[in-house]
């Protein structure tokens, strides 16, 4: 089952997102047969990373969340808000 998992990092927290970059790239790779899609999302002028998105494949939300809860940005402490909800592919058709 999909689950689209969206996270907004908190004010400033820049320094936290660039400090816990390998470790989450690092994190992800050890799951790649999982992702659908995953990357930053940006502020609106394309100058900072501000939050994450990710579209992954999970048995059910609570192994979705266990894996977002797990996420080295989310261990320290960067994110704002988490949304995990399941997702249903459309485009382009599978």
């Amino acid at each position: 089952m999909l689950f689209a998992i969206h996270c907004t990092d908190k004010p400033d927290s820049s320094d936290v997102r660039a400090a816990n970059r390998p470790a989450h790239l690092k994190y992800l790779k050890s799951h790649t047969n999982q992702i659908v899609l995953a990357g930053p999302t940006q502020s609106d002028d394309l100058k900072e990373m501000n939050g994450s998105l990710l579209v992954m494949e999970f048995i059910d939300k609570s192994a979705a969340e266990f894996f977002a809860n797990n996420d080295p940005y989310a261990v320290a402490g960067l994110f704002e808000r988490v949304s995990i909800r399941p997702f249903k592919m459309v485009f382009p058709a599978v």
